[in-house]
C-alpha cells in the first residue's frame, strides 16, 4: 500500500537526517578545538534545520509505528472491543492537532515564501513547510489506523 511506501520513505529520510546532521556539528567541533578548518557560521543554522526535520519526521514515523508516548490515567480495557475502542481516544486527540498543524502552518508556509534564512540564504519554506507536512502526514496515518481499528471492531462483535 501507498502508506507503506511513504512510511519506509520517511524512515529512510530520518536515518539520512541524522547522518547529514553529523556533519555540521563535527565541523564545528573541529573549528571549536582544533583550528584545523575555518569556522564556518552556516553549520550553525544547517544542524538546527537538520534538528527541526529530524525532531517533525520522526513524530510522522512515531505515529505510525504506534512509538508516541501515550499517558495512561485509567487502566487498559482487557477485551480486544475495549482496547480498540480505548484507542480512538488518543487518535481524536492527535487528530486534532494534526488539523491545526496543517491548518496553521499553512500561513507559515507563505510566510517563508517571502523570508531567507540570515546566514545560508536558505528560503524559509525548507523549515517552515515542515508543520503543515506533518500535520498532513499524521492525518492520513490516523486515519489509516481508524480505518483498521473499525475493521477490528467490525470482527470482534
Amino acid at each position: 500500500m501507498i502508506f507503506e511506501f511513504y512510511h519506509r520513505f520517511l524512515r529512510g529520510l530520518l536515518t539520512a537526517l541524522m547522518f547529514l546532521l553529523l556533519l555540521p556539528v563535527s565541523m564545528q567541533m573541529l573549528s571549536r578545538y582544533t583550528g584545523l578548518i575555518p569556522r564556518y557560521i552556516w553549520t550553525e543554522e544547517m544542524a538546527r534545520f537538520c534538528f527541526i526535520w529530524i525532531i517533525l519526521v520522526g513524530s510522522m514515523v512515531a505515529v505510525r509505528d504506534k512509538s508516541h508516548f501515550i499517558v495512561d490515567l485509567i487502566a487498559e480495557p482487557k477485551t480486544q472491543r475495549g482496547k480498540v475502542i480505548w484507542e480512538l481516544i488518543p487518535d481524536f486527540m492527535m487528530t486534532c492537532v494534526a488539523v491545526i498543524f496543517i491548518i496553521w502552518g499553512w500561513p507559515l508556509v507563505q510566510f517563508g515564501l517571502m523570508q531567507q534564512s540570515e546566514m545560508s540564504g536558505l528560503p524559509m519554506i525548507y523549515i517552515y513547510g515542515a508543520w503543515p507536512l506533518a500535520g498532513a502526514t499524521w492525518f492520513f496515518f490516523l486515519i489509516e489506523k481508524f480505518i483498521n481499528n473499525l475493521k477490528t471492531l467490525k470482527s470482534s462483535k
